[in-house]
């Protein structure tokens, strides 16, 4: 007899875990639900003004091609009339950024002359866009 209960108590002290994944996979599924209901925000109405007190940042972007070619936006505008475009866009908007596109076979000369009529022009939000980088590309 002794040996049957050793036995009975061998098998009772093991953990059944089926019954433990399936209740973590329900609150796993209840949770997933219910987060996105949490940062859903607050229900206020906001008073109405006839002005609006946060203005758009005007955005434009300066483009030099390989042919030493720039445009502002998409039109065309000569190195003699950029500054005074750049000029004119800072006085009609005084919080205008540019983003500056160039491509990388114009020479570095004309790059820094374009940057250099940007400051001159007033304008101090300049950014540089460039492409990612591709991981899988060779290095130089």
């Amino acid at each position: 007899m002794s040996s049957s209960t050793g036995r009975q108590r061998r098998l009772l002290a093991e953990i059944n875990i089926i019954p433990l994944v399936d209740v973590v996979l329900v609150l796993l599924i209840i949770f997933m639900v219910a987060a996105p209901l949490l940062y859903r925000g607050m229900d206020i109405k906001l008073p109405q003004a006839a002005t609006n007190t946060i203005k758009p940042e005007e955005r434009k972007v300066l483009t030099i091609e390989k042919n030493q070619a720039i445009y502002l936006d998409k039109e065309e505008v000569g190195l003699a009339r950029l500054e005074g475009r750049l000029q004119a866009l800072k006085g009609n908007s005084p919080e205008v950024s540019i983003y500056l596109r160039a491509d990388r076979e114009v020479p570095y000369g004309t790059v820094v002359q374009v940057m250099d009529l940007i400051k001159r022009a007033g304008i101090d939000k300049l950014g540089i866009v460039t492409e990612p980088l591709q991981q899988d590309s060779p290095s130089r």
